[in-house]
């Protein structure tokens, strides 16, 4: 539900509420929160709540480090594990300086502006992500090992998939949030699982992944286990993948999703820096279903971008080197304006790769460019782009380039 500040206030005073979250990433797309009194949800409102951001990664340093949260009341959601008798509600904010100008950290609000020039170009485009995650079990100390729950394999059911009671635990506290599931399954990794929920508008779907973060972490440390989203846990076995589906609607009626797709294979090693963004990333690409070529196909799950068998109105795309280490503002933004690149430039789709990738000989493989191998082939591929320094402030871009 889409509340207003005024209803957040008549909310929180008839249901008993006791503090007020106040959420924010920072700009790796870590979640961050200060939490608030009642009492205090005019002034949020009103003027804001300062903060001190020194200690916030990729936020600057001690210098000038005041700045102020303005809660979004459109995202007001209840945090289904805390007590009714004392409830606790989150919202998520935008990032400013004391003078009112945008934060140029603020990585929510440059999904928000890249929607809405998308709009205004009339064109809206829908995300969503499918994510991976390990389940593994906890010391005496209740400190996270790399001991797996389980050593089910895909779509295995109990009593070899343990991760059955958890995985439901965590569907159904999304659901009470207003984030609806797709399906849920064991994945193909020991311990691995993976959670589907509804693709929509790009900033709820970032704000849904960063939320599908905070719960399955909640729930899983409930249950007595770690949740464990790196991109590549265990050696030797699937890591774990962000795959974002994405879809182009256009005022005129016309399929634009070639073009958009197009757009996204001529600058992904570009964007790779922001879809893959730690070293342990790159031992990811390239094997387990994981891409190593720039290239698309239908239905093969051995390419950059696939497009899934669905019916006419979910017709979309779907990008598979992405990881859960990626900032989802990000990223989403800069898919976006990637595939604004491509529509307007009218690029014409390569031909597709209709071959197994993980099997092809080297003279087939010859013919693909590949994605950056390294956190360093990405990072120079970044520094050296103009449409990442057109679209990415220097303070983001050093923040992920400079490490």
């Amino acid at each position: 539900m889409n509340y207003t500040a005024q209803e957040v206030i008549e909310y929180v005073r008839q249901e008993d509420v006791k503090f007020i979250r106040l959420a924010f990433c920072d700009v790796f797309g870590r979640q961050k929160n200060l939490a608030i009194l009642p009492s205090e949800l005019e002034r949020a409102f009103s003027f804001g709540i300062p903060f001190d951001a020194s200690a916030i990664p990729g936020f600057g340093g001690e210098v000038r480090s005041d700045l102020i949260l303005h809660p979004d009341p459109a995202t007001l959601s209840s945090l289904p594990w805390h007590p009714e008798n004392g409830r606790v509600v989150r919202m998520f904010c935008s990032v400013a300086h004391p003078d009112g100008s945008p934060f140029e950290g603020d990585c929510r609000a440059l999904l928000r502006r890249a929607a809405e020039e998308a709009e205004k170009s009339g064109f809206s485009f829908g995300f969503g992500a499918e994510m991976e995650f390990y389940l593994f079990r906890t010391d005496e100390n209740g400190e996270p090992t790399k001991i797996p729950c389980d050593h089910a394999h895909y779509m295995d059911i109990a009593p070899e998939d343990k991760g059955e009671i958890v995985r439901r635990e965590i569907c159904l506290t999304l659901s009470e949030m207003g984030i609806r599931p797709e399906c849920a399954h064991h994945e193909e990794g020991p311990g691995q699982n993976e959670i589907d929920f509804r693709y929509s508008d790009p900033l709820t779907a970032a704000d849904n992944t960063i939320t599908f973060r905070s719960v399955v972490r909640t729930i899983v440390a409930r249950n007595g286990l770690a949740a464990d989203f790196s991109p590549k846990p265990l050696p030797g076995e699937a890591g774990n993948g962000m795959h974002i589906n994405f879809s182009v609607r256009a005022q005129d009626g016309q399929d634009y999703l070639p073009f958009a797709i197009a757009g996204i294979m001529d600058k992904v090693r570009e964007l790779t820096l922001f879809l893959n963004p730690l070293e342990e990333s790159y031992r990811r690409l390239g094997s387990n279903k994981a891409p190593g070529y720039i290239t698309w196909s239908s239905e093969n799950r051995s390419q950059l971008i696939r497009i899934p068998a669905a019916p006419q109105e979910q017709y979309r795309a779907e990008l598979r080197s992405p990881d859960p280490a990626a900032n989802p503002y990000l990223a989403f933004a800069l898919l976006m304006r990637a595939g604004l690149y491509g529509i307007e430039k009218r690029l014409p789709l390569p031909e597709s790769a209709d071959v197994n990738l993980y099997t092809a000989d080297e003279e087939t493989l010859r013919r693909y460019r590949h994605i950056p191998a390294s956190l360093h082939e990405a990072a120079a591929a970044a520094r050296g782009s103009g449409f990442i320094r057109a679209h990415v402030p220097e303070l983001i871009l050093s923040a992920y380039a400079d490490r």
